[in-house]
Order: structure tokens, then C-alpha cells, then sequence
């Protein structure tokens, strides 16, 4: 039987709506920091599948979520295109060499990169029960590329957004080329035991409407066809975090099953524009998370409440921050759960 998240991300709206928090396996937790400093650097436990697996399950031991996300990060992509990857302490991921220094045809592809990760998700279905869905994700394409170009993090993702000006056909190509190998990695997971899959589009806030609907409406919308080819009972949630006004677009147009939202949209315009009877997840903002407080029953009571037509996941508007104390999360699963 499926369970809450899944049936709510298959239209079944729940009496109490089922829960998981973005990036709630990770530095939050002592158990997680405990482990790594076993294991060493982040790129390490990624591609070891038995610490994955552990990190993976250490929050559903801990808070009961209804659903597991798969430890690992949206550059394993563009790792496996052959790109390199490093994660330097204190300062992020790093690729090399980046796609303003070279051709991507330069690139020697190592889909073998993909093994530990799908490794993962068979190891931690295997520790979970059977109401904990099991969630695979991938970044989508225009995020993925701002990485791939710049080589790291940038503050307004100002190389990529250049180069889809100066040569949006270069940005294309690169585009579908990402589009090709996610629709592989998260068809491998979903084989694996992924039971859904969540498109992260964390630097989609940064585009004008016209390039928005180029780089990240279209892009998402091929990979969901792609999925809905082969595996079309698997829920697909789009995640564009900063999309405003432009995820009711999103929503129509890209054939995913469900949306994330981000904390800055207002839940009342979010239910009023999106899709009618389409599942939506998150919109709590993780700062008052780790702020802690009365606002976080009250603002639960109002996300709640924005929803209750609705299929709704609780969730976070991004990851939980890494100073978030385990208390807090404690007392947002008591206001939710009562």
C-alpha cells in the first residue's frame, strides 16, 4: 500500500497532511555530522552508498517523516557528463573546467558515477517501511548549467544568463544535453526504488519571463514527457524556486505532477492560481524554522488552511538550514500533527 505522501502526490488528499523537510538528512543533525567526520568529505559519503543509505534513513528514524530524499546533490550530473567535481570546505562545489573555458563534446562521459547513487536508493527502500515514499531527485537543466558554466555558485547566475543572450544556441545544446542524461539518472533511480522524483530548479528566480519559459519551462516539460514514456505512474514534482507569478505557467506547462513552493508566495494566491485539484508542497520558510517560536504553530495553521481543498505536502520553501536547532523541527511536527 502507498503511502500518505505518495497518495497525496497522486491527487489523494490526506486528513493530516504528510511531511518531509528539503535537505532534512544533513548538517542539522549530530548523527549526520558524526558520520562524516568518520567518512571525510561530502563527494565521498555521496558516492558510498551504505553512508548514503544511513544518511538517507537518519531523519525518518529520528521525526518519522512520510518521505525520504535521497542523500546526494544535483551536481552528479554534470559529474557524470564529465565534468570535474570537487567540494572544498567552507566554500562549495567547485567544476572543472568550466563550460566558458571549453566545449562540452570535450567532456568524456562516466555514467558509471550513477551506480552508487542508484545503490543508494535500493539500500535505503530496503530500511524504510512500506508508508515511507521513497523520493529520487535531479536538478533541472537551467540550474544545472548555471554551475556547468560558471563553474561554481554566482550571485545572479550572471555567466549562464549572459551566454543565453550571446549564444542561446550553445546554451541550448547544452540545455538538452542535460535534459538527456537527467532523464537517464532518474529513470536508474526510479528503477532503484525511487517512488517520485522532484526536479530542482533552485536559480529559476534569476530569469526574465521570456527566458524563463526557454530555460526552465521547456526543459522540465521535456524531462517530465521523457519520464511519463516510461515510467508514467511516478509523480514528478517541479520545484522553481523564485518563480513568482510565473509558477502558475509552470504549472500548466511543464505536465508535472505536483509544485513546490518557495516561502515568498502567498499560499491564498498560490491555491487561487495553480492547476485545480494539483498537489502542492512547502512554502514554510526554513530562517523561522530555525528561528523557532509562536509564529511557527501560527504560520503552520495558515499554510494548513491556504490548502485544505487542496492535495497538500508540508514541507519547507528550501533546505533546512544547518543551525536549525532539532527542537524546532520537534515543535513544527506537533503543530502539524497535533
Amino acid at each position: 500500500m502507498p503511502g500518505p505522501l505518495l497518495d497525496t502526490l497522486k491527487g489523494v488528499r490526506q486528513p493530516v497532511a504528510p511531511v518531509w523537510l528539503m535537505r532534512q538528512a544533513g548538517r542539522y543533525l549530530p548523527e549526520y555530522r558524526e558520520l562524516r567526520a568518520e567518512k571525510g568529505g561530502f563527494l565521498e559519503l555521496v558516492y558510498d552508498s551504505e553512508a548514503a543509505a544511513e544518511i538517507t534513513v537518519q531523519p525518518i528514524r529520528r521525526f518519522g517523516f512520510d518521505g525520504a530524499i535521497l542523500f546526494s546533490d544535483i551536481l552528479i550530473v554534470p559529474h557524470a557528463m564529465g565534468q570535474g567535481l570537487t567540494f572544498a570546505a567552507g566554500e562549495g562545489p567547485h567544476l572543472s573546467p568550466t563550460l566558458l573555458e571549453v566545449e562540452l563534446d570535450s567532456f568524456t562521459p562516466a555514467f558509471e558515477r550513477f551506480e552508487p547513487v542508484y545503490e543508494t536508493v535500493r539500500l535505503t527502500r530496503q530500511q524504510i517501511g512500506p508508508a515511507v515514499t521513497m523520493l529520487g531527485f535531479a536538478g533541472s537543466p537551467w540550474t544545472v548549467a548555471t554551475y556547468m558554466i560558471a563553474g561554481e555558485g554566482s550571485k545572479d547566475q550572471g555567466p549562464a544568463r549572459l551566454l543565453a543572450y550571446r549564444d542561446p544556441a550553445r546554451l541550448q545544446a547544452i540545455i538538452d544535453a542535460i535534459v538527456d542524461v537527467s532523464v537517464i539518472y532518474l529513470r536508474g533511480q526510479i528503477d532503484a526504488g525511487a517512488e517520485a522524483v522532484q526536479l530542482f530548479d533552485s536559480w529559476a528566480g534569476s530569469l526574465a519571463p521570456d527566458q524563463f519559459e526557454k530555460w526552465v519551462i521547456a526543459p522540465n516539460a521535456a524531462i517530465t514527457a521523457k519520464l511519463k514514456e516510461t515510467h508514467p505512474d511516478t509523480p514528478v514534482i517541479g520545484f522553481p524556486k523564485g518563480a513568482g507569478a510565473k509558477l502558475s505557467a509552470y504549472a500548466r506547462e511543464t505536465g508535472v505532477d505536483a509544485v513546490g513552493l518557495d516561502e515568498t508566495l502567498d499560499p491564498v494566491w498560490a491555491h487561487q492560481s495553480l492547476p485545480q485539484g494539483m498537489p502542492v508542497q512547502g512554502n514554510f520558510d526554513p530562517l523561522l524554522l530555525e528561528a523557532g517560536g509562536p509564529a511557527v504553530p501560527a504560520r503552520v495553521k495558515t499554510i494548513i488552511a491556504a490548502f485544505e481543498d487542496r492535495p497538500h505536502v508540508f514541507n519547507l520553501g528550501h533546505g533546512i538550514g544547518q543551525f536549525t536547532p532539532i527542537s524546532h523541527v520537534e515543535e513544527l511536527l506537533a503543530a502539524l500533527r497535533g
